[in-house]
């Protein structure tokens, strides 16, 4: 979907207060980004979510250089990277939201395996799907964003396009081709994540049920 950049700015806004206000981020912590026709447009470095101007939101150019408003946040280089690599099998992503979801990076901490989640629930296969766990690097790390994009395009060549992955210690990043599709994948993956902190020793979805989601609802696993 196709968005002019006056609607882009507005829903960057809405989507960041009602992730705030609902608890999914939280102080500072988290960026959302939208890829226009002419570059991208991401939320200031130490904004709070819950209180973005439209005005003020960063705007760079497709090299990432920095046109007008306020100093974007440093993940930039990492949705970059995200929307390149995405592109390739999905080429209507537009929009990359990054937080600090309280039980995605709760599960994370002792994790070691290559995934944040099982499939546990038939709507986090068809909603979320996969979900890499990235190891830990720092913020805004260029490392990170490097290991972002190998991993999508490693599970796009085995014929599993991903929609998130989950930085270690951090949070997940999720995309998608409006920023209410992209909410609504980070609520289904952060939901999960309670679910499994409530009952961590919950079995998976069996292959047959996983075959049937597939094959009805088109879900990625």
């Amino acid at each position: 979907m196709n968005f002019t950049e006056s609607q882009a700015r507005e829903e960057i806004c809405r989507v960041g207060r009602s992730l705030f206000e609902r608890g999914y981020v939280h102080a500072t912590a988290g960026n959302i980004s939208v890829r226009l026709d002419d570059g991208f447009l991401i939320t200031p470095t130490d904004a709070c979510l819950g209180f973005l101007d439209p005005a003020r939101l960063a705007k760079l150019d497709l090299q990432g250089q920095q046109v007008s408003g306020d100093k974007g946040s440093k993940t930039i280089a990492l949705h970059r990277q995200i929307y390149a690599a995405a592109c390739e099998h999905d080429a209507d992503t537009r929009c990359v939201i990054h937080t600090h979801s309280t039980h995605c990076v709760a599960l994370s901490l002792n994790l070691h395996g290559p995934e944040l989640l099982p499939p546990i629930t038939p709507y986090f296969v068809m909603k979320v799907g996969h979900v890499p766990l990235v190891r830990y690097h720092r913020p805004g790390s260029p490392d990170a964003a490097k290991e972002v994009a190998a991993l999508i395009r490693s599970h796009a060549a085995q014929g599993i396009p991903v929609r998130a992955v989950m930085l270690r210690r951090l949070g997940p990043n999720v995309w998608h081709d409006t920023p209410a599709a992209a909410m609504a994948t980070l609520e289904e993956l952060e939901e999960t994540a309670r679910l499994m902190l409530l009952q961590p020793h919950t079995p998976s979805l069996h292959a047959t049920e996983l075959d049937e989601l597939r094959q009805t609802f088109g879900a990625r696993w």
